[in-house]
């Protein structure tokens, strides 16, 4: 139980935080978007505090004593870092990431944003089904 009430908090947040950017700033919270504009000359001030309050939330989650998921604990850095990679080059292909299409995109009923949630949903769900039961 205790995971889901987890889950439901980070969930509520990253809504809050969308829907607070979107607000103050008039931009919608697409993750690797602000991320590839604030490593570019030039970028906003917003974009880097964005970033830093999503590394600071991670570390502080760290050291509050809450644990990472299984899956990151078991599984070796160089894992984890392919994985990113991969991720990172996908929501380049596919034009935003799952909170740009995921939360925003289908908040603004947006039909792009619709299919790109269910491709990726759909592939997310495939390779559990891999991983785990092949």
């Amino acid at each position: 139980m205790a995971g889901s009430i987890e889950a439901l908090a980070g969930g509520a947040l990253i809504g809050t935080a969308a829907a607070g950017l979107l607000l103050v700033n008039g931009r919608i919270a697409g993750i690797s978007g602000i991320l590839a504009r604030a490593v570019r000359p030039g970028a906003a001030p917003w974009q880097w505090a964005f970033v830093g309050g999503l590394i600071a939330a991670g570390l502080a989650g760290r050291l509050s004593g809450i644990a990472a998921p299984p899956a990151f604990a078991l599984t070796p850095m160089p894992t984890l870092i392919a994985a990113g990679l991969i991720v990172g080059i996908g929501t380049r292909i596919g034009s935003g990431c799952t909170s740009g299409h995921g939360v925003c995109g289908l908040a603004n009923l947006s039909p792009r944003s619709a299919v790109a949630t269910l491709v990726f949903m759909t592939v997310a769900a495939a390779a559990v089904f891999v991983t785990r039961h092949l």
